[in-house]
């Protein structure tokens, strides 16, 4: 019965650890945002606490028995309380001016790296126990805690992925691997091995209780990080959402990047823009496209676009491809110009027919990733709006040669590009090549810069000269870019750094 409790634990707190990987990565979006950089950072703070966890509690597994039981269970009360403050210590930090890569580097260790080496420090004593409890069978005993460990690894992956992230956000699934942590802890006992009892001149003590005071405060500081707050009012797997109202504007931002903003009033016939971005880019779009356009946009952001489009030119289609149906739901729910546009209009492109009413039809939506849609397209488009964004950086596999290549193959006009880059940055120079090797025809414009040295940059390719535009938006001006590498599949984008 040992046994089978060793490797319950095991295999527990392996899912705990993986669990708690996943959501680290997708917690850090909305400060950070999501890229190969800080992937890449989380996997490797992660792996190194999983490592030193390992290594400072294989000498603790060496102590005599009861001594190891304290450390364990210790150690197990404090990852459950690091787990569920991880988000509050990610946003302290944050707030306390933590930015850029150096910034990134050091919250993502404050708030990672304790509870990684804390959630693995048990395992190399559950793992000597369960050898212990069966005598003459220590190959079959080490194999099984090995497979738990993969095994519960897995699970864990499977779990972030697939169920609490997407259902339940980011700080229930922090709370929850807390939660699991301390539920383990009643199941840490056992008195001396043989060998210590043998040994001993005196009868051995009893083994020492949980201490119900430990149990309840480590609960209340869990409970205090799960009240701290959600990190947005919506989230899914995909998409961290919150909804900002300043005065008659209505704003959608996705890991704290704005996507879309509507006027709340008088957003009746033909909306506003309000974003400068989507102002030049639907300037460019009227004055390239004829009165019946097929436009096909890559990234549904807050369908403020195609909302446009349908209401300026009354027997235009769309298409958007959002990849997120938290996103389209967020729209209706509301953005009234275009909650209105896709209530009226829009339909499930990825099924057949379009429905009955008159207006119907004009709006299709498919929930997919841009890539795999571009890749598996049966149709053509007069136009492209390439207007995808994680966090404030485009996907890596929306950034390359090839995708363009194939988006030339089904899209018979212009191509549209939104960017977020620093002037003249390695992603703007990168989609600039890109589209210089495939349009003889390539504009640029630039937005005012922020505080952290960042601008939205718009690309405008095709294949016919582009006729200038009589104005640009406030604090938009046209630039040049310099050369630079084209991104392709094999060697990509892999985000700000």
């Amino acid at each position: 019965m040992r046994f089978w409790t060793m490797i319950g634990l095991i295999l527990v707190l392996s899912v705990v650890g993986l669990t708690y990987e996943i959501a680290a990565g997708r917690v850090l979006a909305p400060f950070f945002g999501t890229s190969l950089v800080t992937w890449t950072t989380v996997i490797a703070t992660v792996l190194a606490g999983f490592s030193v966890g390992n290594a400072v509690g294989g000498f603790a597994a060496e102590r005599p028995r009861r001594v190891a039981i304290r450390h364990v269970r210790r150690a197990l009360l404090a990852t459950a309380v690091l787990m569920a403050l991880s988000p509050t210590v990610l946003a302290a930090l944050y707030a306390m001016g933590a930015r850029g890569t150096g910034g990134m580097l050091i919250t993502v260790w404050v708030a990672f790296f304790p509870a990684s080496v804390l959630v693995s420090f048990p395992s190399p004593f559950l793992a000597k126990m369960a050898v212990e409890a069966r005598p003459g069978r220590e190959g079959s005993s080490l194999g099984l805690v090995l497979a738990s460990g993969s095994i519960g690894a897995i699970a864990g992956a499977l779990l972030a992925g697939f169920v609490t992230l997407p259902h339940f956000g980011s700080a229930a699934t922090f709370a929850a691997c807390g939660a699991v942590a301390l539920l383990c802890v009643p199941f840490v006992r056992g008195g001396a091995s043989g060998a210590e009892a043998s040994a001993a001149a005196t009868p051995p003590a009893p083994p020492e209780p949980v201490t119900p005071v430990s149990m309840a405060l480590a609960a209340l500081l869990m409970a205090a990080g799960l009240m701290s707050g959600r990190v947005c009012q919506y989230e899914s797997g995909l998409s961290c959402i919150d909804i900002l109202r300043r005065g008659d504007t209505v704003y959608l931002q996705a890991d704290r990047t704005s996507q879309a903003a509507e006027r709340s009033v008088g957003t009746e016939g033909s909306p506003e823009l309000v974003l400068s971005y989507a102002q030049w880019l639907w300037a460019r779009m009227d004055r390239d496209l004829g009165a019946e356009p097929a436009v096909l946009f890559i990234g549904g952001g807050g369908y403020t676009l195609p909302t446009k489009l349908l209401a300026s030119r009354p027997t235009a289609r769309a298409v958007a491809v959002e990849i997120d149906p938290l996103v389209t739901s967020v729209v209706k729910a509301h953005l009234p110009a275009a909650g209105r546009m896709i209530a009226r209009t829009g339909f499930d492109a990825t099924r057949a027919g379009s429905g009955g009413a008159a207006d119907a039809g004009r709006l299709g939506i498919v929930h997919e990733d841009g890539r795999v849609y571009i890749n598996e397209a049966d149709r053509r488009f007069d136009a492209a709006v390439m207007d995808a964004f994680s966090s404030e950086s485009v996907p890596a596999h929306l950034a390359t040669l090839e995708t363009y290549e194939r988006l030339r193959e089904i899209v018979d006009g212009p191509v549209y590009v939104n960017l977020i880059d620093a002037p003249d940055g390695p992603l703007v120079r990168g989609l600039h090549a890109i589209l210089r090797d495939l349009y003889p025809h390539v504009d640029a414009v630039q937005g005012p810069v922020s505080s952290r040295g960042r601008a939205n940059v718009v690309l405008a390719a095709s294949a016919a000269p582009l006729a200038p535009l009589p104005a640009l938006p406030d604090g938009y001006e046209t630039v040049s870019i310099s050369p630079g590498r084209a991104f392709t599949d094999d060697r990509g984008w892999v985000g700000h750094r």
